[in-house]
């Protein structure tokens, strides 16, 4: 663990509170892109999604629920997987509590995997969540939207096609249609994950630095002890 020095709380106050002008000034350019990315022009959904839901077959526009407001989270989960990504599980760790409050501000958010439905409910109850997950595996939904079998990725051109890669999605429901309004991915990802937020706070951080890669340090949350 480092070492930091040994101050008084005098001299901790004024190194924080010189710290704290560079978070205010982070926290306003954080809500400068945040008005930008709502600013974004919409591009209309022309095709005709139909996903495998809980509730039987369902477009996109009715996966919205009777809200305008979509996020997509496009979960690693391939067609032959027998369990879903650690990281997007990660990420989903988050998801149940903050439904209803995304719902009284007319917001839906759904998973979304290449997986047989079935599977992905399985590993759904494993997980202990509950939020909406449904199967995109008989469309072109994953690959419309660069997550699976893209030759782009994080909007950068990729020199083979993709396999599966996280990604959000958001979209609107507007007189009837339904609009792309954004999409994030790769570290675009991390701002919706409370994890590590929490993890950028505390002395070591994310302590990742001197891994074999970034996140193998990452269990399922019901691995940790086995």
């Amino acid at each position: 663990m480092p070492t930091q020095p040994i101050v008084s709380r005098d001299e901790f106050d004024a190194a924080r509170i010189e710290l704290l002008a560079a978070e205010k000034e982070l926290t306003r350019l954080h809500d400068e892109v945040a008005r930008r990315r709502r600013e974004l022009p919409w591009v209309r959904v022309e095709t005709e999604y139909v996903f495998d839901t809980e509730q039987g077959s369902r477009t996109l526009a009715e996966l919205f629920d009777g809200r305008s407001q979509l996020i997509v989270w496009h979960f690693m989960f391939g067609a032959d997987w027998d369990e879903g990504c650690p990281s997007c599980s990660f990420w989903a760790d988050g998801y149940n509590g903050m439904m209803p409050h995304l719902a009284a501000r007319d917001v839906t958010l759904t998973a979304v995997s290449t997986a047989p439905l079935d599977r992905l409910l399985a590993y759904r109850e494993r997980m202990g969540w509950s939020f909406p997950w449904v199967s995109s595996g008989a469309t072109t939904f994953n690959r419309d939207f660069e997550v699976t079998g893209s030759d782009r990725y994080n909007y950068v051109a990729t020199d083979e096609p993709i396999g599966e890669l996280p990604g959000f999605s958001v979209f609107v429901v507007a007189d009837g249609e339904v609009f792309h309004t954004y999409s994030a991915y790769a570290r675009g990802l991390d701002i919706f994950n409370n994890a590590y937020q929490m993890l950028d706070a505390v002395p070591m951080g994310r302590d990742e630095d001197d891994l074999p890669w970034v996140m193998a340090w990452l269990r399922r949350h019901d691995q940790y002890d086995s």
